[in-house]
């Protein structure tokens, strides 16, 4: 073990589980840790670099199915990191959570069964009336049209992300990993193998230079698969979310609201408390950008940057707000952006030894819970390095393309809202023009 710690471990990707991993890592005894990203960090593009996501607090029980076990297993670590880590701490905002369905098939596959599983006191919600009743007076002034739904009061809210990430990334920093940013020396181009390709033994930057390592671990989000063959097992897909601004008087009114959650419709959480804006996010499957790879022979989905989203996402967001809170529905977007992700087949993470490489740990797949769970990542790749990660996690996080064998790049993977498909950005037309005229009244 003294041997493993002294060993030189390179992390690629300075995002929400590189950040988590590094942190974990020094604070457990490894002094040879080095992170790189493109960016400082957080980057722009980072999925956690965010003003807030959702958290749901858990825990294992003894009936819990395999698949239950797992993600409550998860669920547990990170809540004990969110509640009582000192670095963790101070992000964790638990205002509780309301979560609602607008068409039968959701509210029959997710309402009902989280009513059924969740071990907390839920409020059943089933009229207008009674989603009103859960905020203050004249904030949810809807009519909240087919919505049915509960109100989860405690063991759950929301995290600010950007601030957890920064947090982790100072603290890590503190105890001595080195963090190499920008679009040269910390750009990774390609992994490093040993002549015969049996084993990866370090990275390549954009400026030329080879690192060599004992160990990578690779956590660079829904970029990682172009930088290894994950055999199928990853497919970058991105959603859609704006910003709105609030009146001091409303950040006022606003405060310590619960997430509200439609998984039809979308998403909102109160105001943050940098800049007074209401962050929302219009409900859909995703949007993969589907490109030809002349290397494969077949289209994969490549990751892009843009802070705009498609007009056809800020109808929905508008649509959203109409049913919930019409009195701002039609208030211009400050800003906007896609934010990437990568959905292994299952939507269970990827954390695991590679099979061929036994010097690569990949750390991938975050699949739309990646940050909630940000604390629980770092555990679990620390022990996944030390061989010592539980039987059951070790099996779910496995490296499984199996799984992935004639994979339909366009499954919906149990998602709802928007035209019930996956969206594709190379058939996208219109783009919002958020700060272009931010004066401009929308019309939609």
């Amino acid at each position: 073990m003294a041997q493993l710690l002294q060993q030189s471990i390179l992390v690629v990707g300075g995002g929400t589980w590189g950040c988590s991993t590094a942190l974990q890592l020094a604070r457990n005894g490894y002094t040879n840790v080095t992170v790189f990203d493109q960016s400082p960090i957080p980057s722009p593009i980072s999925a956690g670099n965010d003003v807030n996501k959702i958290m749901e607090e858990g825990s294992p029980s003894e009936t819990d199915t395999d698949e239950q076990y797992i993600w409550n297993r998860l669920h547990q670590i990170a809540t004990d990191k969110w509640k009582n880590d000192p670095i963790f701490r101070p992000f964790y905002h638990p205002t509780g959570f309301i979560m609602a369905a607008s068409q039968e098939s959701a509210q029959r596959e997710l309402i009902d069964a989280y009513l059924g599983k969740c071990k907390d006191k839920l409020r059943l919600l089933n009229t207008a009336d009674k989603f009103r009743s859960t905020m203050p007076k004249g904030i949810l002034t809807g009519d909240f049209p087919n919505w049915k739904g509960f109100f989860r009061e405690s063991g759950a809210g929301w995290v600010f992300a950007r601030g957890a990430l920064e947090a982790a990334c100072r603290s890590a920093s503190r105890l001595g990993v080195r963090f190499v940013t920008g679009m040269t020396e910390g750009s990774v181009k390609r992994l490093l193998y040993t002549d015969d390709r049996s084993d990866v033994v370090g990275v390549q930057t954009a400026d030329g230079q080879k690192h060599k390592a004992d160990r990578v671990i690779l956590c660079a989000g829904a970029n990682s698969d172009q930088l290894l063959d994950f055999e199928r097992q990853l497919r970058p897909t991105a959603w859609t979310l704006a910003h709105i601004q609030m009146t001091e008087e409303e950040r006022k009114l606003w405060k310590d609201l619960p997430v509200l959650f439609n998984v039809n419709r979308g998403f909102f959480i109160e105001p943050d408390t940098q800049n007074g804006q209401l962050k929302l996010v219009d409900e859909h499957p995703g949007y993969c950008n589907f490109l030809y790879d002349p290397d494969t022979g077949a289209e994969r989905s490549v990751p892009f940057a843009k802070h705009q989203i498609p007009i056809q996402s800020e109808r929905d967001a508008r649509q959203f707000l109409r049913e919930t809170v019409p009195q701002i529905a039609d208030r211009p977007f400050v800003f906007a952006r896609i934010c990437w992700d990568a959905d292994t087949p299952d939507r269970v993470f990827l954390i695991d030894r590679h099979p061929k490489y036994k010097s690569l740990v990949v750390a991938v797949g975050g699949s739309g819970n990646g940050f909630m769970m940000m604390p629980a990542v770092g555990v679990v790749v620390q022990q996944v390095l030390e061989g010592i990660l539980e039987s059951r996690l070790q099996h779910a996080f496995r490296w499984r393309p199996e799984t992935a064998v004639e994979r339909d790049w366009r499954d919906t993977q149990h998602r709802y809202g928007g035209s019930g498909a996956v969206g594709d950005f190379q058939k996208v037309n219109e783009w919002t023009r958020v700060g272009d005229d931010a004066k401009r009244a929308s019309s939609l």
